[in-house]
Protein backbone atom coordinates (compact mmCIF):
# COMPACT_ATOMS: atom_id res chain seq x y z
CA UNK A 1 0.00 0.00 0.00
CA UNK A 2 1.46 3.46 -0.88
CA UNK A 3 2.32 6.42 1.30
CA UNK A 4 0.81 9.78 0.86
CA UNK A 5 1.93 13.13 1.91
CA UNK A 6 -0.54 13.68 4.94
CA UNK A 7 -2.49 16.78 4.61
CA UNK A 8 -5.79 17.79 5.16
CA UNK A 9 -8.63 20.84 5.66
CA UNK A 10 -6.63 22.58 8.23
CA UNK A 11 -3.64 23.11 5.65
CA UNK A 12 -6.26 23.86 2.98
CA UNK A 13 -8.28 26.41 4.93
CA UNK A 14 -5.23 28.24 5.99
CA UNK A 15 -3.90 28.43 2.05
CA UNK A 16 -7.50 29.37 1.09
CA UNK A 17 -6.78 32.13 3.42
CA UNK A 18 -3.21 33.18 2.80
CA UNK A 19 -3.53 33.61 -0.79
CA UNK A 20 -6.47 34.17 -3.32
CA UNK A 21 -4.84 32.79 -6.05
CA UNK A 22 -3.41 29.56 -4.31
CA UNK A 23 -7.04 28.85 -2.86
CA UNK A 24 -8.25 29.17 -6.99
CA UNK A 25 -5.62 26.58 -7.59
CA UNK A 26 -6.51 24.59 -4.94
CA UNK A 27 -9.94 25.12 -5.74
CA UNK A 28 -9.63 23.97 -9.53
CA UNK A 29 -7.45 20.63 -8.61
CA UNK A 30 -8.75 19.63 -5.61
CA UNK A 31 -6.71 17.35 -3.18
CA UNK A 32 -3.85 16.11 -4.35
CA UNK A 33 -1.95 13.04 -3.17
CA UNK A 34 2.15 12.60 -3.45
CA UNK A 35 3.52 9.47 -2.85
CA UNK A 36 6.05 9.79 -0.13
CA UNK A 37 8.93 7.05 1.34
CA UNK A 38 8.51 6.53 5.24
CA UNK A 39 12.30 5.47 5.57
CA UNK A 40 14.73 7.87 5.37
CA UNK A 41 17.58 5.56 4.53
CA UNK A 42 15.79 4.09 1.42
CA UNK A 43 14.09 7.56 0.41
CA UNK A 44 18.05 9.14 0.32
CA UNK A 45 19.50 5.94 -1.89
CA UNK A 46 16.29 6.38 -4.21
CA UNK A 47 17.48 10.26 -4.48
CA UNK A 48 21.13 9.40 -5.36
CA UNK A 49 20.36 6.70 -7.34
CA UNK A 50 17.61 9.36 -9.28
CA UNK A 51 20.59 11.82 -9.85
CA UNK A 52 20.95 13.18 -13.74
CA UNK A 53 19.13 10.10 -14.63
CA UNK A 54 15.19 10.31 -15.96
CA UNK A 55 12.56 9.10 -13.70
CA UNK A 56 11.72 6.11 -15.67
CA UNK A 57 15.60 5.17 -15.36
CA UNK A 58 15.28 5.54 -11.63
CA UNK A 59 11.86 3.53 -10.85
CA UNK A 60 13.94 0.68 -13.05
CA UNK A 61 16.86 1.00 -11.11
CA UNK A 62 14.94 0.84 -7.86
CA UNK A 63 13.22 -2.07 -8.64
CA UNK A 64 15.95 -4.46 -9.25
CA UNK A 65 17.71 -3.30 -6.26
CA UNK A 66 14.42 -3.72 -4.04
CA UNK A 67 13.82 -7.16 -5.75
CA UNK A 68 17.89 -7.69 -5.07
CA UNK A 69 17.67 -6.93 -1.66
CA UNK A 70 14.57 -7.47 0.05
CA UNK A 71 14.88 -3.87 1.39
CA UNK A 72 17.41 -1.28 0.84
CA UNK A 73 18.95 -0.64 4.37
CA UNK A 74 22.20 0.46 5.30
CA UNK A 75 22.99 -3.55 6.66
CA UNK A 76 21.81 -4.86 3.52
CA UNK A 77 23.89 -2.43 1.55
CA UNK A 78 27.14 -3.14 3.49
CA UNK A 79 27.22 -6.58 2.55
CA UNK A 80 27.22 -5.51 -1.15
CA UNK A 81 30.76 -5.05 -2.84
CA UNK A 82 31.02 -1.36 -5.07
CA UNK A 83 31.12 -3.71 -8.05
CA UNK A 84 28.02 -6.05 -6.96
CA UNK A 85 26.06 -2.42 -6.16
CA UNK A 86 26.95 -0.85 -9.40
CA UNK A 87 25.49 -3.94 -11.33
CA UNK A 88 21.78 -2.63 -10.27
CA UNK A 89 22.57 0.09 -13.09
CA UNK A 90 24.43 2.72 -10.96
CA UNK A 91 27.57 4.67 -11.78
CA UNK A 92 30.51 4.21 -9.37
CA UNK A 93 30.17 7.56 -7.61
CA UNK A 94 26.87 6.97 -6.92
CA UNK A 95 27.64 3.35 -5.50
CA UNK A 96 30.17 5.15 -3.99
CA UNK A 97 28.23 7.95 -2.27
CA UNK A 98 25.65 5.46 -1.18
CA UNK A 99 27.92 2.79 0.65
CA UNK A 100 29.52 5.64 2.08
CA UNK A 101 25.94 6.49 3.94
CA UNK A 102 25.45 3.41 4.99
CA UNK A 103 28.78 3.01 6.57
CA UNK A 104 28.13 6.26 8.33
CA UNK A 105 24.71 5.09 9.93
CA UNK A 106 25.30 1.53 10.59
CA UNK A 107 29.04 2.71 12.55
CA UNK A 108 26.51 5.51 14.57
CA UNK A 109 28.71 8.40 12.63
CA UNK A 110 25.85 9.64 11.26
CA UNK A 111 22.36 9.34 13.40
CA UNK A 112 20.05 9.40 11.29
CA UNK A 113 17.37 8.99 14.16
CA UNK A 114 18.75 11.87 15.89
CA UNK A 115 16.89 14.21 12.83
CA UNK A 116 13.85 13.52 13.95
CA UNK A 117 14.28 15.83 16.71
CA UNK A 118 16.24 18.12 14.69
CA UNK A 119 14.57 21.53 12.91
CA UNK A 120 14.60 22.32 9.34
CA UNK A 121 17.89 23.78 9.19
CA UNK A 122 19.72 21.52 11.62
CA UNK A 123 18.27 18.45 9.30
CA UNK A 124 19.43 20.21 6.08
CA UNK A 125 23.06 20.67 7.64
CA UNK A 126 23.09 17.40 8.86
CA UNK A 127 21.71 15.63 5.24
CA UNK A 128 23.96 17.85 3.57
CA UNK A 129 27.39 16.92 5.22
CA UNK A 130 26.74 13.26 3.57
CA UNK A 131 28.33 12.64 -0.34
CA UNK A 132 26.00 13.41 -3.07
CA UNK A 133 23.53 15.51 -0.75
CA UNK A 134 23.11 19.17 -1.57
CA UNK A 135 20.65 21.39 0.11
CA UNK A 136 17.67 20.49 -2.74
CA UNK A 137 17.99 16.99 -1.94
CA UNK A 138 18.01 17.53 1.56
CA UNK A 139 14.85 19.79 0.96
CA UNK A 140 13.05 16.74 -1.12
CA UNK A 141 14.35 14.34 1.17
CA UNK A 142 12.48 16.13 4.29
CA UNK A 143 9.32 16.46 2.18
CA UNK A 144 9.04 13.04 0.89
CA UNK A 145 10.44 11.37 3.58
CA UNK A 146 10.26 12.97 6.80
CA UNK A 147 7.21 15.00 5.51
CA UNK A 148 8.07 18.60 7.10
CA UNK A 149 5.04 20.67 6.61
CA UNK A 150 7.46 23.58 5.76
CA UNK A 151 9.28 22.90 2.40
CA UNK A 152 9.58 25.48 -0.30
CA UNK A 153 12.49 25.10 -2.20
CA UNK A 154 14.29 27.78 -4.04
CA UNK A 155 16.35 25.37 -5.83
CA UNK A 156 13.24 22.96 -7.52
CA UNK A 157 13.05 24.46 -11.16
CA UNK A 158 9.04 22.94 -10.89
CA UNK A 159 8.07 25.22 -8.22
CA UNK A 160 9.99 28.04 -9.43
CA UNK A 161 7.94 27.99 -12.61
CA UNK A 162 4.70 27.16 -10.92
CA UNK A 163 5.06 30.21 -8.77
CA UNK A 164 5.48 32.17 -12.62
CA UNK A 165 2.36 30.66 -13.47
CA UNK A 166 0.35 31.20 -10.75
CA UNK A 167 1.23 34.76 -10.15
CA UNK A 168 2.38 35.86 -13.70
CA UNK A 169 6.20 36.44 -12.96
CA UNK A 170 8.62 36.50 -15.95
CA UNK A 171 11.18 35.09 -12.96
CA UNK A 172 11.15 34.63 -9.41
CA UNK A 173 14.07 36.61 -7.66
CA UNK A 174 14.94 34.97 -4.19
CA UNK A 175 13.76 38.25 -2.71
CA UNK A 176 10.35 37.50 -4.00
CA UNK A 177 10.28 33.63 -3.35
CA UNK A 178 10.80 34.59 0.05
CA UNK A 179 8.18 36.23 0.42
CA UNK A 180 5.47 33.89 -0.93
CA UNK A 181 7.75 31.65 1.86
CA UNK A 182 6.47 33.60 4.55
CA UNK A 183 3.23 33.75 2.60
CA UNK A 184 2.95 30.06 3.00
CA UNK A 185 4.47 29.41 5.99
CA UNK A 186 3.77 26.97 8.38
CA UNK A 187 2.43 24.98 5.45
CA UNK A 188 4.93 25.85 2.65
CA UNK A 189 4.68 21.86 1.27
CA UNK A 190 1.61 21.83 1.18
CA UNK A 191 1.88 24.89 -1.14
CA UNK A 192 4.82 23.22 -2.83
CA UNK A 193 2.79 20.12 -3.94
CA UNK A 194 -0.01 22.42 -5.45
CA UNK A 195 2.80 24.57 -7.35
CA UNK A 196 4.09 21.32 -8.50
CA UNK A 197 0.40 20.23 -9.78
CA UNK A 198 0.47 23.17 -11.72
CA UNK A 199 3.72 23.47 -13.29
CA UNK A 200 2.62 19.74 -14.38
CA UNK A 201 0.01 21.14 -16.66
CA UNK A 202 -3.01 20.80 -14.16
CA UNK A 203 -4.75 23.70 -15.06
CA UNK A 204 -4.14 23.90 -18.78
CA UNK A 205 -5.04 27.62 -19.06
CA UNK A 206 -2.01 28.41 -17.00
CA UNK A 207 1.05 29.45 -19.03
CA UNK A 208 4.48 30.17 -17.44
CA UNK A 209 4.86 33.46 -18.47
CA UNK A 210 8.60 33.56 -18.87
CA UNK A 211 8.56 30.14 -21.79
CA UNK A 212 6.02 32.77 -23.59
CA UNK A 213 7.57 35.46 -23.27
CA UNK A 214 10.93 33.80 -24.78
CA UNK A 215 8.77 32.42 -27.49
CA UNK A 216 7.23 35.59 -28.98
CA UNK A 217 10.84 37.26 -28.58
CA UNK A 218 9.83 39.53 -25.54
CA UNK A 219 12.70 41.18 -23.89
CA UNK A 220 13.20 40.41 -20.33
Amino acid sequence: MADYFQYGEEEIAYLRHADQQLAEVIDKIGMVRRQVVPDLFAALVFSIVGQQISMKAQETIWQRMSAGLGKVTPETIMRLTPEELQSFGISFRKATYIQNAARKIVSGEFGISALNSMNDDEVCAELTKLDGIGVWSAEMLMLFSMQRPNILSYGDLAIQRGLRMVYHHREISRKLFERYRKRFSPYCSVASIYLWAVAGGAIPEMKDDAIKNKTNGTKR
